[in-house]
């Protein structure tokens, strides 16, 4: 019984084991299949689902199956081989640095097949063995140097869109590379850092009608021209288009009349469309068009230097100030223009610095509003109602005042809400056109320490007489005078 007991414990941990892992496969393998969505005429989506391989379980009822924009590294060559009916293969845009050699072996009704923007660094004609109906082929955004040693498209006679290179390491085109793509329509070549271009080499190519090359370097179009050009006259037309570059180098190419077969008449533009249908020759493209990265600074630059010139403009001539008051001021225009002659509540309103608040509360009051009749004024300290916005007082205050009082001295001119009420006192002059100031030159005051931008009141100041407060007490009842006649006027 010990015996027993002994062998038949992990004999039973075993068969669990074993069947815990066939069952986490099972899961795993239903998980994969879950990540593609398939309809019943065998189209399969499978793209951007973070997948790292290809799904398993894969049968040979998927017609089409879209893989592209994953992180799939590997492509074996059992991955595949049950989609005998494959006939749309989507890759690209995944992280694939090694497809072994018969992934695709088994894919013989496979008419489009997507590479594009993988690691690529290598490709031998044996991937493309048995693709005889292929039609569509795009090596794009690879990293491979060259089309590899031996002619990469000799076993795919039926294909008839090509897109090939990249934009990096792609530097050499060689005869052999397009050997056996007799029946080519479309090519795309991106060769942006193409330095070796062997004559010759699209010379099999007969009947391609759409040719599209990325190059940096234009007098390498001369050669792959010179090897088209059978094809291009039996498709009845060569219509390109007309980059800055293309143009650019066609228009300084005097032999090209002498490679080109009926050049210029036969060579038209097929876009951008505003030159669709002139000949190369004839096509011009604007300086924005063709320049656009450089109009583009310039415009910022100019636009800059327009901001920064309004702005010390704006700072020099104080126009934030004038915006700012303009504001006030439109707010303010909402009451009537001219308060009716019931609302006028006082005879001035004295605008006037805090440190000359002793002369204005124990000189100027006693004289006025003692005199016999008074005179009722208005005084920011006792008259303001208390909560209101001061800017709202100030603009009330003056419009029900008969009059304004501004006591000017040095204190004023450095005082933040006087310079306030001299604003809107200034736009009420301006815009009335009334003689509603009065000014009082308590000391003696430098007419330059005004502010500019009070040109109407510095106007007033240079054509109006103003009060000065004597100094002599002997003249000071003659300045009372003066200002109760002011007040009245």
């Amino acid at each position: 019984m010990d015996v027993s007991n002994h062998w038949t414990m992990p004999r039973a941990l075993w068969t669990a084991w074993v069947w815990a892992v066939i069952i986490l496969s099972t899961e795993g393998a239903s998980d994969q299949a879950s990540s593609l969505s398939c309809d019943p005429t065998g189209v399969c989506d499978g793209h951007s689902r973070s997948l790292n391989s290809i799904p398993s379980g894969l049968t040979a009822g998927v017609k089409s199956l879209d893989l592209s924009n994953n992180e799939i590294t590997y492509v074996g060559n059992r991955d595949l081989q049950r989609c005998v009916n494959l006939k749309t293969l989507r890759l690209g845009a995944n992280e694939i640095h090694t497809v072994e050699e018969d992934s695709f072996f088994h894919l013989r009704n496979l008419e489009y097949l997507d590479l594009s923007y993988n690691r690529l660094s290598n490709l031998s004609s044996s991937l493309f063995r048995s693709l005889y109906v292929l039609k569509f082929l795009n090596l794009l955004g690879n990293l491979y140097k060259t089309l590899g040693e031996t002619s990469l498209f000799s076993h795919l006679p039926n294909l008839r869109t090509l897109k090939v290179g990249n934009s990096n390491s792609f530097t050499e085109i060689h005869e052999k590379d397009f050997t056996g793509l007799t029946f080519l329509e479309e090519l795309e070549i991106s060769a942006q850092n193409l330095q070796i271009y062997v004559p010759k080499s699209l010379k099999s190519i007969q009947n391609i009608s759409h040719l599209i090359l990325h190059l940096k370097q234009p007098v390498l179009l001369v050669d792959i021209l010179v090897d088209i050009q059978l094809k291009t006259l039996e498709a009845g037309g060569n219509n390109f288009i007309c980059s800055c570059d293309f143009l650019s180098f066609t228009q300084g190419q005097q032999a090209l009349g002498r490679v080109l077969v009926d050049w210029p008449d036969d060579y038209h533009c097929d876009s951008p469309s505003h030159v669709r249908g002139q000949r190369v020759q004839d096509a011009r493209l604007s300086l924005s068009e063709c320049h656009r990265a450089a109009v583009v600074s310039a415009a910022c630059c100019a636009l800059f230097l327009l901001l920064l010139l309004t702005g010390v403009l704006c700072h020099r001539f104080h126009g934030l100030w004038y915006m700012k008051m303009m504001w006030a001021w439109l707010q303010a225009k909402r009451k009537p223009r001219k308060a009716p002659r019931r609302d006028i509540c006082y005879d001035a309103f004295v605008s006037y610095s805090e440190r000359d608040s002793y002369w204005v509360e124990n000189l100027m009051v006693q004289e006025l509003e003692q005199f016999n009749p008074p005179f009722k004024l208005c005084l920011h300290k006792r008259d303001f109602i208390p909560g209101k916005w001061i800017i709202d007082n100030i603009i009330d205050s003056i419009e029900k005042s008969h009059k304004t009082i501004f006591v000017l001295s040095e204190n004023f001119v450095k005082s933040e809400w006087c310079k306030y009420e001299l604003d809107f006192s200034h736009f009420r002059l301006f815009d009335e056109n009334n003689d509603a100031a009065i000014l009082i030159l308590l000391e003696p005051i430098d007419k330059k320490a005004i502010p500019q931008r009070f040109c109407k009141l510095r106007k007033i100041m240079n054509t109006k007489t103003y009060l000065e407060w004597p100094v002599d007490e002997t003249q000071q009842e003659g300045f009372w005078l003066n200002l109760r006649a002011a007040i009245r006027s």
